[in-house]
């Protein structure tokens, strides 16, 4: 394979995945002589591993775990990680409590408004005192049919705060995609805009999500955000109130700590089969799985605006809003992603100094084929990352990244799924890239390709499989209380050994295709 970029000797003594490795090299009197060296220790070492990964990020806790590991049956996913420990994961992503920007909001319009840490934190404050005040406590589920704005970041963390469990959809999904979702999850609020805009086209969402409060028996409130009108009334409207009516005046901000295997977030299946199933994934295992995946692999610091084109209703928003716990300022985009022009999000790029930018293959792919030249056109002087995933990148898609958008970036495809909320193989900012290959399997993760008599094999086509548990599994499957859609989803096809009908091969760089 053709080797598109190399990592510069400054770039890897910097970066923090070198730092890790440099701390684990101390703390346990060992040395790597690469990457695969570290990855194969992690693997090897799994508790130490994670336990690492928790010291290394200094997570806020108000209890430490008195075991990392323990397996409860002869099942892959009967084990709990961390056990005793205890936190509150919006505490550990609203941690910077300064003036810096921690999320700066723009429309397909241009309209862009920002918010400080220091204001975010003020703001989940407030809301998450109101719904303190109106009943909402640990385990409740919250959702939202909500864009990628300012206020559906706060309504997530408010709600985390409490130890509430966040839910959310795009507010394009109809009627009965969002009574599919929500019906089995019972929620008592549901935050919702009136409206949104795509693509010059304005769609309202009030009739739909009133529909849902009279066929779901749970909710007991709606929260609507003027996202379409500024004028907007809802008093014709029961049940319903204004964002901005509902907050508390109080904006002291108290996180409820939990178990490190509380629920955090319920993710859906797309649904192609049936309902979707309800996937719940835990506090810790999360915010563990993505501190790795941001520093370490993406590199992401308090120096960066990571800006990723996601929706609500895809896991890469979760994955994305994690970077607040890096410090990081983060762009949120709603709209169409060629608006009035094919490249349109790369030129927000270059506008917002924008250090590490994320979407979907078949958006890198669409502009290409749109005849799109960025170099031309814009400035990408900070630009140090693209990460594309959602589908595999083909190799003339690298080909497209390096001539006509930049030459020296680390461009990572990226795989893994709403199944596990992060990713089985990312980039790697200390390695080279290869021309259609992602660069390496994720630290922690048992990444093996397997051939259908289940033997491990490389430089060959197979099923890729995860051999040993990893703390971002989900806990269970909401209303599955003998995990029998959740064994059927992952482990029918090899005993004990994670598969989800993703094909892929190891290849002689030790990447992926």
């Amino acid at each position: 394979m053709t080797k598109m970029w190399q990592p510069s000797n400054s770039t890897i003594n910097s970066s923090q995945l070198t730092v890790f490795t440099k701390y684990i090299e101390e703390k346990f009197n060992c040395q790597f002589d690469d990457y695969k060296a570290l990855w194969q220790w992690s693997i090897d070492n799994k508790e130490l591993f994670w336990l690492s990964i928790w010291q290394f990020f200094s997570v806020i806790h108000q209890s430490p775990p008195t075991t990392i590991f323990k397996s409860n049956g002869s099942e892959f996913y009967q084990n709990t990680w961390f056990n005793g420990a205890k936190l509150s994961f919006a505490e550990n992503l609203l941690k910077n409590k300064s003036e810096n920007i921690a999320l700066c909001f723009i429309n397909e319009t241009g309209t862009k408004t920002s918010l400080s840490y220091l204001q975010l934190n003020n703001l989940c404050g407030r809301l998450a005192n109101a719904m303190r005040e109106n009943g909402i406590k640990k385990g409740d589920r919250i959702a939202g049919i909500m864009p990628n704005c300012l206020e559906t970041v706060i309504a997530m963390l408010a709600t985390t705060s409490i130890g509430a469990i966040w839910s959310s959809c795009s507010p394009d999904f109809g009627f009965q995609g969002c009574m599919d979702r929500f019906e089995q999850i019972q929620p008592k609020l549901i935050f919702s805009v009136d409206g949104y805009q795509y693509n010059g086209k304005s769609h309202q969402c009030l009739d739909k999500v009133h529909k849902l409060l009279n066929n779901i028996s749970s909710i007991e409130q709606l929260i609507i955000i003027p996202f379409n009108s500024n004028e907007l009334s809802v008093s014709d409207y029961k049940q319903t109130i204004l964002f901005n009516d509902y907050l508390s005046n109080n904006d002291s901000l108290i996180f409820e700590s939990v178990p490190f295997n509380h629920p955090l977030y319920i993710m859906f299946s797309s649904g192609t089969t049936g309902s979707p199933k309800c996937i719940v994934h835990s506090v810790g295992g999360t915010l563990l799985q993505h501190l790795k995946e941001l520093a370490l692999h993406s590199n992401i610091s308090n120096k960066d605006k990571v800006f990723f084109f996601t929706t609500c209703g895809w896991m890469m928003w979760n994955w994305m809003i994690s970077s607040l716990a890096l410090s990081a300022e983060v762009i949120l985009y709603d709209g169409c992603p060629t608006y009035k022009k094919p490249d349109l999000l790369l030129e927000i790029v270059a506008k917002q100094h924008v250090t590490v930018f994320g979407c979907g293959a078949k958006y890198l792919d669409s502009i290409e084929k749109a005849g799109s030249c960025p170099i031309k056109n814009y400035d990408f002087k900070a630009l140090k990352t693209i990460l594309s995933t959602g589908s595999a990148l083909s190799p003339h898609s690298f080909d497209f990244v390096y001539k006509d958008i930049k030459s020296d970036l680390q461009l990572s495809s990226i795989s893994g799924g709403t199944d596990i909320i992060s990713c089985f193989a990312l980039g790697n900012p200390n390695t080279p890239v290869y021309r259609g290959e992602l660069q390496c399997a994720g630290l922690g993760m048992d990444v093996q390709i397997f051939d259908e008599n289940a033997n491990s094999v490389k430089n060959q086509k197979g099923e890729l499989v995860c051999c040993s548990p990893f703390p971002s599994m989900p806990m269970y499957f909401w209303n599955d209380p003998e995990n029998k859609k959740y064994h059927n989803a992952y482990f029918d096809r090899f005993k004990n050994c994670w598969a989800q009908g993703d094909y892929a091969k190891l290849t002689q760089n030790n990447g992926l295709i």
